[in-house]
């Protein structure tokens, strides 16, 4: 059954709990306050039928396809949904036919509400830009992955994007007690008694996902043998059996998030650079090698030649670990990454390629010096190919000379910093800048 076919009048009792307790108004909606909060703007759009294309993006199980379907309930207009995992373009076109001759005939909008927009690629995106520009029709669309990666960027701007927040146990704990007391949708038929730990428990484990709480609730509701006066208690132990610690997904935007963490902690916290790498290859299932590469990076980009044995840890565990494999391998590469976190820090690598990068625009072409040029061939000095100094006939093995373009001569890009090591390489540049 289509989510938004239900009839009033159709059994309850036949659908799941979950569904038969999902909010019809935005006064039973729960959570998501800083959206639908009295006064809020998205409220006084679904509340005056004034919806516009907009953007609904959050975590599973926080409320954004009970949003549409409220929405659906709201508005006078024709209320479509699909669903990218099996929509076509070929039915994206024949929503915005009808909802064509339904402005032009009957003056009436439509509202396509699209779930896991994610999902649907780039050319079945575009077909639906045109008729979303036109105002043909009102999208509505909803992602668990970061709008910014997965949606078309020219759909992106014609949207009004909303943030849904994680649902909280107490969110859960609300739904649930609202079910229980329910005696026409929820289970208030039932001469139930829960125990106030298994609630509890049943709310931590869904980790806010109402529909995981609700359904977590209904298992251990109508599978418990009822007592002698027909009572059915749920306990702990019953709850304990009914939700099982859920298994961790990582879509795209989430291993981004998690390793874009993990690179920024190597910049300041030990705890937390092993916390995010651990818990990305235990928990999500990453692959460890994307950590080790970025670790690489990472000690050149922010440690670089403030200890250049940052470098040699890091390349040290990525042979560690094709060598004898994971769990193994997770000493040695936590290793390279407490040594990282740890190290003195300088991005004067990395500003002094930004530095250099900066000057092509300027530059255009760069001419090497006649000094410079090769001179290992008979006739280079009739074309002027002399003058270099060679170094290591001088004092210290160094001679000032410009290595430079001429147009650039006396430029300095890398400046070295007084952090660890480097700072005997600034030591050393202040020296030469004097002879």
């Amino acid at each position: 059954m289509d989510l938004f076919s239900y009839r009033a009048d159709s059994e309850p009792r036949a659908r799941l709990l979950a569904d038969r307790m999902r909010p019809e108004s935005l006064e039973e909606y729960i959570g998501q306050e800083h959206l639908i909060g009295p006064g809020k703007l998205l409220r006084r759009a679904i509340e005056g039928d004034v919806v516009s294309s907009i953007l609904l993006f959050g975590p599973p199980g926080c409320g954004k396809t009970t949003l549409a379907h409220i929405i659906s309930k709201q508005t006078k207009g024709d209320f479509v949904r699909l669903n990218a995992v099996d929509a076509s373009v070929k039915d994206v076109r024949e929503v915005i036919e009808q909802a064509e001759q339904n402005k032009s005939l009957y003056g009436r909008k439509t509202i396509l509400f699209l779930d896991e927009v994610h999902r649907f690629n780039s050319a079945r995106q575009d077909a639906l830009l045109p008729a979303v520009e036109r105002g043909t029709i009102i999208f509505i669309g909803a992602t668990t992955e970061n709008p910014f990666h997965s949606v078309n960027g020219a759909l992106l701007s014609r949207s009004t994007l909303f943030r849904l927040e994680p649902l909280t146990k107490v969110h859960a704990m609300a739904a649930m007690r609202r079910a229980i007391a329910d005696e026409v949708k929820g289970l208030g038929f039932m001469k139930l008694t829960i125990d106030e730990e298994a609630l509890e428990h049943i709310a931590a484990m869904a980790s806010g996902d109402i529909r995981r709480a609700l359904t977590a609730l209904e298992l251990a509701a109508v599978t418990t043998p009822s007592q002698l006066d027909g009572t059915v208690r749920v306990t702990l132990d019953v709850a304990e059996e009914s939700i099982r610690q859920p298994s961790v997904q990582a879509d795209e935007s989430t291993q981004y998030d998690v390793l874009s963490a993990f690179h920024k902690s190597v910049r300041g916290s030990s705890d937390a650079a092993l916390f995010w790498f651990l818990y990305a290859v235990e928990k999500l299932g990453m692959d460890p090698m994307v950590f080790l590469r970025r670790l690489t990076v990472a000690c050149s980009e922010d440690i670089g030649l403030a200890n250049p044995q940052a470098m040699v840890q890091a390349v040290s565990a990525m042979e560690a670990y094709h060598r004898i494999g994971w769990p193994e391998a997770k000493y040695i590469v936590s290793q390279a990454i407490l040594f990282a976190v740890e190290s003195p820090k300088s991005n004067a690598v990395a500003v002094a390629i930004g530095n250099i990068m900066s000057t092509f625009d300027e530059v255009k072409t760069a001419e090497v010096p006649l000094h410079l040029r090769d001179g290992h061939y008979s006739g280079a000095k009739k074309l002027g190919h002399v003058g270099y100094l060679y170094p290591h006939d001088y004092p210290g093995h160094y001679v000032a000379q410009n290595y430079l373009p001429d147009k650039l001569a006396g430029r300095t890009f890398y400046e070295a910093t007084e952090q660890g090591t480097e700072d005997k390489i600034r030591l050393n540049q202040m020296k030469r800048k004097r002879t």
